[in-house]
């Protein structure tokens, strides 16, 4: 469980960066702002733990990438969702709002 604000539990970080790019493809740093913009706050990213989480995801085969220009005319590496990626995102997904509505069943007892 988290200790401090900003902390994400164990194993939601690849959760979250799929959901990110499921919306539209970004890079690292926009993927990392659009999550605590989303979070109003609430999470931020660490810049090391989005870089390894990247590169699992996309050995995994669950995001694709590619170099385009970003808005501010510099050579970035995009990430987008692949099919994969998206039937991963739903399970994750369902599993995440089984294991939530459980903790809120305990934290209501």
């Amino acid at each position: 469980m988290p200790d401090k604000h900003g902390d994400l539990v164990q194993g939601t970080l690849d959760m979250l960066i799929l959901k990110t790019v499921a919306l539209e493809p970004n890079h690292g740093y926009g993927i990392a702002v659009r999550i605590e913009q989303t979070s109003q706050g609430v999470f931020k990213v660490n810049a090391g733990s989005l870089f390894v989480a990247l590169q699992r995801l996309h050995r995994a085969g669950f995001i694709k990438s590619e170099w385009r220009s970003s808005e501010n005319n510099r050579r970035a590496k995009y990430y987008a969702l692949t099919e994969h990626g998206r039937k991963k995102l739903g399970s994750e997904t369902r599993e995440w709002g089984r294991q939530a509505a459980a903790i809120a069943r305990i934290l209501e007892a």
